[in-house]
């Protein structure tokens, strides 16, 4: 089949805003035109992409299916253009990364300034979202690299992984659980205990959920949150214990604000990795961050 692109591009400014008069003022042409555009799409495709009221539009299954794809290789052809144009300078630009709170607070910001003084005309964009939610991006062509926690025996088809850290997770507590300190813990234990997590989408937490599921041990979380730093507070005030890299609390572990609990069960280490797409060229500014790392 054969569809011109520019149909494509109309169809992605009217999905994108869910506005024709919107997206008529970003192709700098009129309303009608877009209607038109839509419309021999919509033939051409034999479907219907969109439910049109006097004052809403909305995307139909299929145009949300189309949508999906037209989006992706949008941004696809633009960090192609971006790609081009960097290629042989450094001098301007941009570099779009994506990556979690707490692995830009606790790995990557040093690495930003050292970048930011080497580079000081490329424009850093950074994303921060949870790892799975980094990596969606980097499929959809949303950022240029991702820097993740990479999921245990998990395959990621179509991207390239340069492993560039070691995580070693372990259960903290405050002195409020001083009694714990002298005891050989199992995972059972733990289970008892209030513990503070992560939310679901995270990789940390997905990791936690499975030792529990292995050991055939119920596991209901006493507290659940968004943010590393506000679970790392909570714990410090008793609260509970919390699962968390020991890479990330080596300041409250040498004050004695928190200590790890003894355990027996063995917990296997995790990873940083830098993410790259397979099928998208990775802009000389994201290289050289790369290699910074």
């Amino acid at each position: 089949m054969d569809v011109n692109f520019e149909l494509y591009k109309v169809f992605y400014y009217v999905a994108k805003y869910l506005s024709f008069s919107a997206a008529a003022n970003e192709l700098y042409i009129s309303q009608s035109a877009v209607s038109q555009a839509i419309k021999q799409l919509e033939e051409k495709l034999n479907t219907k992409l969109f439910f049109r009221s006097t004052k809403h539009v909305q995307l139909s299954e299929a145009g949300k299916l189309l949508f999906t794809h037209v989006e992706q290789a949008f941004h696809f052809l633009k960090t192609g253009e971006r790609s081009i144009n960097e290629m042989h300078s450094l001098e301007q630009g941009e570099l779009k990364i994506g990556a979690s709170d707490t692995i830009c607070k606790y790995y990557l910001l040093p690495y930003f300034k050292q970048f930011n003084l080497l580079y000081p005309k490329i424009k850093l964009n950074i994303t921060n979202r949870p790892s799975p939610v980094c990596v969606d991006l980097l499929k959809k062509g949303l950022v240029d690299i991702s820097v993740v926690n990479l999921a245990a025996e998990k395959l990621y088809p179509g991207m390239t992984i340069s492993k560039c850290k070691m995580l070693h997770d372990v259960f903290v507590a405050s002195p409020a659980f001083a009694h714990l300190q002298s005891l050989r813990l199992v995972l059972k234990d733990i289970a008892a205990l209030p513990i503070l997590t992560l939310e679901k989408n995270t990789t940390t937490r997905t990791f936690l959920d499975s030792m529990f599921v292995q050991h055939n041990l119920p596991f209901e979380p006493e507290i659940q949150l968004g943010s590393v730093d506000l679970m790392i507070e909570l714990t410090k005030i008793g609260l509970g214990i919390s699962f968390i890299s020991k890479e990330y609390i080596q300041k409250e572990l040498a004050d004695n604000q928190l200590f790890t609990l003894p355990l027996t069960t063995d917990i296997p280490p995790r990873e940083l990795g830098i993410m790259t797409h397979d099928y998208l060229p990775v802009p000389l500014a994201a290289q050289k961050f790369i290699e910074l790392l």
